[in-house]
């Protein structure tokens, strides 16, 4: 099932305000975890763990976040101005 543009733009928006924080949290618990329980890794080892916990949050979500920064997709026309939000008498110039 296809997710339509503005449910993936409102998970992404989820998954960015909550998912992130929570996800941050458990990987610094994780690497205090193990910094405790084997010691310090090399510094280049412990780069390599940031860098790939920072891509790994990352890979579930890659198809909600696919265009999501782009116009939408089921819009008529993106150039066109939507008919139900047309100006009214009131707004044009005289």
């Amino acid at each position: 099932m296809a997710l339509s543009y503005r449910t993936r733009k409102r998970l992404s928006l989820l998954i960015l305000l909550v998912g992130m924080p929570l996800y941050v949290v458990a990987a610094v618990t994780l690497t205090d975890w193990a910094r405790a329980t084997w010691g310090r890794l090399p510094i280049l080892a412990e780069l390599a763990v940031y860098v790939g916990l920072g891509l790994l949050w990352a890979l579930p979500f890659r198809r909600i976040f696919r265009g999501v920064g782009q116009a939408d997709p089921e819009q008529a026309d993106p150039g066109q101005p939507d008919p139900a939000q047309a100006p009214g008498p009131a707004d044009r110039d005289p």
